[in-house]
């Protein structure tokens, strides 16, 4: 058995509406709309009501899934489950989120100079019945967005108010189990006020040799409530802990010589655990139609400790090579925004400023060789830190005719300290940077079916604190220049098409690995490439969906056939097809597809591509469900992690170099039952 759960469903939950600030808001139905023909494509917030119709007919079934649902987006998990996974999009392996801004709630999810690596971005203490929006952008052309905002962003934000209580438990197989519960505590009905709780309980044993005893707990309290008729507050608070065992990355000669299963490991201690807790409170003000404030406090407490051993016996043949890496800091932020609306004669505008600033107070930063979790080997590094972002920006829509002119421009002034407890000198190190970051998007409407646009502008992703002390503040701060020429078609009332090319050029940089406590300069790199999306609503309960991308990554300073950027994807696609009938019976069948890539720089070993399909199935009456979700159905030998890695097991006399892999999920069936009250 094991679990499922199409969920996220329309009706099942709202977002708290003051009628008096209706104006202010956008119009209710058209915010509501699950149905292509009802979207218009010059609105501002497009791309919001796109994803609000994905979510309804295709909705997410895990924290995975929820970053699955960007076009273009791929992810791979490679630690049992419980590691942050290995985010790709657009021509970019953005390791755990180097390149990729990610938010919760208007929440930073990244972790800077994070002892496993930089950006890391563990979503996993989102509850995903929990998920009301999923806005997303590509390339680096949204003032509000900082540090990471390279490749793109993803903000995840969870509803204010529930519509119905839920109880929702699954199972399936490798003694897979799911338990979900949401209540609200005050009364439904009360229009000013809402406070609902949300808990979720997950296991699994996962398809290797070795039980990946995966557990994790999530609990999530939130509180809203309009003051008047202008101010508006909400509470949240959320916290997660888990912990597993993992198989890691095998090699494939370990494999084909039978020295372990595809579901084996060389190492069975690998694993970890992992805490994450936060609270948030985001106040509100209207002062009037055309003006209005918002603020966002949130604090994080996080910890992390995790066991790897990438190259087995290559270092140590009598412990073998295991490291631990641990990290343990509290996160302070603030978030301020502003704006306000203005009318002209022929035109409009609307003019957006914000501030803020995000302190880490990173009180431990280690990496350890050890022997079976237990035994320590060596302390390879050991610090503590401090870092400070303090961030502004403004930003205009001027509206005139058919045209609309976005300019915009970003501040972001860093602090690093660094405290290295393993050097002689017990003197921290300090070092700060600046960037400035100027954007520039344009769109044309042509007619009610056709929209133009045009979007430029630099963007950027911190260094780690040990690679800034590492090369005395220098490059810390590497930018990236980009730009997008697209059109947004819609050939019938229920299709929609959006192709795009564009480019990106990356700055030179330093890169700290975290597996090996050394600095690797990476060079200058351009990408080229090109994005197709469709969505077709034929019928309103049917719906086909698919995205086709395209990237040409390469170093620049390189000679050629020297320049491929290792493990960048070239060629993806995914899509699908969700059938949503009123008799309660739905059926969405999903596919993804990646191609080979280049494991190395010359292209000499590259990684194997994929296509894999999942279909769930779900039928509900009244307020009952219940699903069946079918995860690779066709059984494909796929390899959902891949990296290429000079490796030595234990009676090997010399090392070698390959493909070392996680083997992705076989065949697996789920089934789940819920019921709303």
């Amino acid at each position: 058995m094991v679990i499922v759960l199409l969920t996220v469903q329309n009706g099942f939950a709202q977002e708290v509406n003051k009628p008096e600030a209706k104006k202010l808001e956008v119009n209710k139905a058209e915010a509501d709309t699950v149905h292509l023909s009802k979207i218009v494509i010059s609105n501002i917030d497009f791309r919001k009501k796109i994803m609000k119709v994905d979510l309804k007919m295709s909705p997410v079934n895990s924290a995975q899934d929820l970053l699955r649902k960007v076009p273009g987006l791929f992810i791979a998990q490679h630690a049992g489950g419980g590691k942050a996974e290995q985010i790709f999009l657009r021509g970019f392996d953005n390791d755990h989120g180097t390149d990729i801004s990610v938010m919760a709630d208007g929440m930073p999810v990244n972790i800077v100079s994070h002892a496993h690596g930089q950006g890391y971005a563990d979503l996993h203490f989102l509850i995903p019945e929990t998920i009301k929006d999923i806005d997303f952008g590509k390339g680096a052309y949204y003032a509000d967005k900082g540090d990471f905002n390279t490749s793109g962003y993803v903000n995840f934000s969870t509803f204010d108010k529930l519509e119905n209580n839920l109880f929702k438990i699954e199972g399936g197989s490798f003694n897979t189990m799911r338990v979900v519960t949401m209540l609200n505590l005050l009364d439904k009905n009360n229009k000013d006020k809402s406070f609902y709780v949300a808990g979720e309980f997950n296991y699994t044993d996962g398809p290797f040799d070795v039980k990946q005893d995966f557990t994790r707990v999530n609990f999530l309290a939130k509180y809203s409530q309009w003051i008047d008729e202008k101010q508006y507050i909400s509470i949240l608070g959320s916290t997660f802990t888990s912990n597993w065992n993992a198989s890691g990355q095998i090699p494939e000669r370990a494999v084909e010589e039978g020295i372990i299963s595809r579901w084996g490991s060389i190492d069975p201690t690998e694993g970890g655990r992992t805490s994450r807790t936060n609270l948030a409170l985001n106040y509100r003000y209207l002062a009037n139609e055309n003006e209005e404030f918002s603020s966002n406090l949130f604090y994080s407490k996080y910890n992390f400790n995790l066991f790897s051993n990438f190259t087995f016996f290559l270092n140590d043949p009598v412990y073998g090579d295991e490291i631990q890496q641990t990290d343990n800091r509290s996160i302070y932020g603030l978030e301020n925004k502003y704006v306000r609306r203005f009318a002209f004669e022929n035109s409009n505008m609307t003019w957006t400023s914000g501030a803020g600033f995000r302190f880490d107070d990173i009180k431990d930063l280690q990496l350890n060789h050890v022997y079976q979790r237990d035994l320590l080997l060596d302390r390879m590094s050991d610090g503590s830190a401090t870092e400070v972002n303090v961030h502004g920006y403004t930003s205009i829509d001027y509206r005139v005719g058919k045209w609309l002119i976005n300019p915009s421009a970003r501040l972001d002034y860093f602090t690093f300290s660094l405290h290295d407890r393993l050097a002689s000198l017990p003197a921290a190190k300090e070092a700060s940077a600046a960037r400035v970051s100027p954007k520039l998007n344009i769109s044309y409407t042509q007619n009610q079916n056709v929209q133009w646009y045009i979007k430029s502008g630099f963007g950027f992703h911190s260094n780690d604190v040990r690679v800034v002390v590492a090369q005395d503040g220098k490059d810390i701060l590497p930018y990236s220049f980009g730009s997008d020429f697209g059109v947004i078609l819609r050939p019938t009332a229920n299709m929609i098409i959006q192709p795009a090319i564009w480019h990106m050029y990356l700055q030179q940089e330093f890169v700290y690995v975290g597996d090996e406590a050394v600095v690797e300069p990476s060079g200058k790199t351009r990408r080229l490439g090109f994005d197709l999306s469709l969505r077709y609503q034929p019928i309103s309960w049917l719906y086909l969906d698919g995205d086709l991308n395209y990237a040409h990554a390469r170093f620049i300073d390189e000679p050629k056939g020297e320049d491929y950027i290792p493990l960048v994807p070239t060629l993806t696609s995914t899509g699908g097809v969700a059938v949503k009938l009123s008799s309660g019976f739905s059926a969405n069948l999903r596919y993804r597809y990646m191609d080979s890539r280049p494991a190395i720089e010359d292209n000499s070993v590259r990684t194997r591509g994929y296509f894999v399909n999942d279909l769930v199935l779900a039928y509900g009456k009244r307020n009952w469900e219940v699903n069946m979700q079918f995860q690779n159905i066709f059984n494909t030998k796929w390899n959902e992690a891949q990296f290429e890695t000079e490796t030595r097991l234990r009676d090997e006399a010399s090392s070698v170099s390959e493909l070392c892999f996680t083997p992705g999920t076989p065949f697996a069936v789920k089934a789940g039952i819920s019921y709303k009250f």
